[in-house]
């Protein structure tokens, strides 16, 4: 009896010695087949990855393993690239219905990019008065203006917007600045680009409802309340810019995802050369 279960303990660690862990790894590499049938992606990479990690030995699943992660990865961007093309075209709808609400202002002579407004904040409505004014571009970068007009310069590159509770939001000192004299009056022109604006325009489009306090920061204080009009246009601009910024977020995926494609593609093609 002693002979006999030395020998089959020599047998079990020959076995196992000799044990690749084929199939076991080969289990898994159907595993990974069923979870892409199935459209899971995120499953059939982890089962896939799992015997990379488990089965350093298993060289035939490990080779197969690597040729259907590639199916794995070509699909899934082929699925995200038909889902951001959808995507694209519901923005694309969203915003020709929006900019119905604005007023395009471009200067063909020099201008190549127009800008728009909100009616009531156009150039020609608003000579000689002192308000935040918000636009987007053409091509969907938002940004603040902040107009004073006054007997004399108060020389503001900053602005503070803030509401009864406390609660304010101010930009950090802008480098884009215009001053001028016309007839005795004083005009300044300070802009903000969205990012750079110290989430004044997102304060104010979320308290929009409320009375805004608005804080012209130079070398002397200046201040006035944001009025209910000028609320509204911030508000409605913010929203057009918001939508553009989407665009081009859903454009930047897009190229990512056929990049990927096209990589994948060159891999697939380079392995079947090599077979």
């Amino acid at each position: 009896m002693r002979r006999f279960g030395i020998i089959a303990l020599i047998a079990f660690v020959l076995t196992a010695c000799g044990d690749n862990g084929e199939k076991k790894a080969t289990l898994r590499l159907q595993a990974a087949e069923s979870a892409l049938a199935q459209g899971d992606y995120s499953e059939a990479k982890l089962q896939l990855d799992s015997i990379k990690i488990l089965f350093p030995k298993a060289f035939n699943a490990r080779q197969q393993g690597i040729s259907l992660m590639q199916k794995v990865e070509l699909q899934e961007q082929e699925k995200s690239v038909a889902y951001l093309d959808s995507m694209l075209k519901v923005k694309q709808l969203e915003v020709d219905g929006k900019k119905k609400m604005f007023v395009l202002e471009k200067n063909a002579e020099y201008q190549d990019v127009g800008n728009y407004f909100y009616p009531s904040q156009t150039s020609g409505k608003n000579f000689h008065r002192t308000y935040l004014c918000a636009q987007v571009s053409e091509l969907g970068d938002f940004s603040l203006t902040s107009v004073y007009c006054g007997g004399s310069f108060i020389h503001h590159r900053a602005i503070r917007v803030s509401v009864a509770d406390g609660s304010f939001a101010q930009t950090p000192a802008s480098n884009s600045v215009y001053e001028s004299t016309d007839s005795g009056l004083r005009t300044e022109k300070v802009d903000y680009r969205i990012g750079s604006d110290g989430g004044v325009a997102n304060f104010i489009s979320l308290n929009k409802d409320q009375n805004i306090k608005l804080e012209y920061i130079g070398i002397r204080k200046y201040v006035v309340n944001i009025s209910p009009l000028d609320r509204k246009a911030i508000f409605e601009v913010y929203n057009l810019g918001q939508i553009f910024a989407g665009i081009t977020q859903i454009k930047k995926e897009l190229k990512e995802a056929n990049l990927k494609i096209r990589f994948v593609k060159k891999k697939m093609e380079q392995a079947s050369l090599n077979q």
